[in-house]
Order: C-alpha cells, then structure tokens, then sequence
C-alpha cells in the first residue's frame, strides 16, 4: 500500500480501510508536525495544532474529493486551523520557541549551534503572520509556490512576494551570517 498516492490512500481510508490511514499518517507527520511547531514558535501550541489537523481530517474523510493534491488539502487543513486558533488566542509575544533538538556535536560547536538555531528561530518569530506562514511552508513542507498560494488563500504572485520579503527581512534582521540547517 505504501506505493499508492496520497489521493488513493485518502479514498482508501473514507471506504474503512485504517491501513491507509498509517500509510498517510507516516508520510506526512514529521513534515506537517514541524510547519506547525515552526509557526506556532512552541511545542504545547504545535501538539494541540497537530492534533486538531488530524482530527479534522479524519472528520472531513467522507467528504474528501481528490480536486487538488492531498498534501496541498491536508496543509490547507492546518493552515487554516493554525489561524484561527491565533485569532482565537493573540500570541504571546514573549514567549520563547522550544528548542529544537539537534545532532550531537562538539560543546562549543554545539553552543554556537544553538545560539545561531535560536536567534534563526526568534528572527522567524518576527516575521509578520502571512510572511512567516508563507516561508514555514516553503521551508518545512517543500511546497510549490502555486500550492503556497491555495493553501493560504492569495494569488502565486502575491506568495511569491511574501517570499521574498520574509527572505530579505531574516537577512536584514540576521546580516550574512551562515546558519546551520535546522
């Protein structure tokens, strides 16, 4: 089963079939996971967003039809949960991003590591809402800009430019500074 489309898979488990629903699950999780712990900066708000897109997809399942791609619905699913739970709740603005655990290194590499990770992060945090969501989706589910923009609900162009911004600002806000994949 591992070998069939997510939009198989999708029909597959709307007629019962929890098999492909692990199949789906498996292929999706980390990256889905890490888009939203990036754009909800913790990981108790990332747990409760991640949760609430997985339950909504299983609600929504005998409604699902394959007009776009299945990662596109499942991450226009979380975006939008994502919102309005920020609309529901003002983020705080002090709070501090969970760390991200990274392989074992050298202390001193390992500090410098995490400095440069944690002000990458806080830089991120800063971002305005439509760039940050723009850029954590690019970055954490590798989607195309046209996929960016459905999901998010603006034109390519106007996705494109949001890119571009958030870009040129995290160079602004960071200078050239090289930082490690994260």
């Amino acid at each position: 089963m591992p070998e069939h489309s997510d939009e198989h898979l999708m029909k597959s488990y709307a007629g019962g079939s929890m098999e492909a629903f692990e199949v789906l699950y498996q292929r999706h999780r980390a990256p889905l996971y890490r888009y939203l712990l990036r754009l909800a900066g913790n990981a108790a708000t990332a747990n409760d967003l991640y949760q609430g897109t997985w339950e909504k997809v299983i609600r929504a399942r005998t409604t699902y039809r394959p007009k776009a791609p299945f990662r596109a619905w499942l991450y226009r699913i979380a975006h939008n949960h994502a919102m309005d739970h920020f609309r529901r709740n003002q983020p705080n603005a002090d709070e501090v991003p969970d760390d991200l655990a990274s392989p074992a290194a050298e202390p001193s590499e390992q500090l410098a590591r995490d400095s440069m990770q944690q002000e990458l992060q806080g830089a991120i945090g800063e971002l305005p809402p439509e760039q940050r969501d723009t850029l954590m989706l690019k970055l954490e589910s590798g989607l195309d800009l046209q996929t960016i923009a459905e999901i998010t609900g603006v034109n390519p162009e106007t996705a494109k430019s949001r890119l571009r911004y958030a870009v040129k600002r995290l160079k602004t806000m960071l200078g050239d500074r090289n930082f490690p994949a994260g």
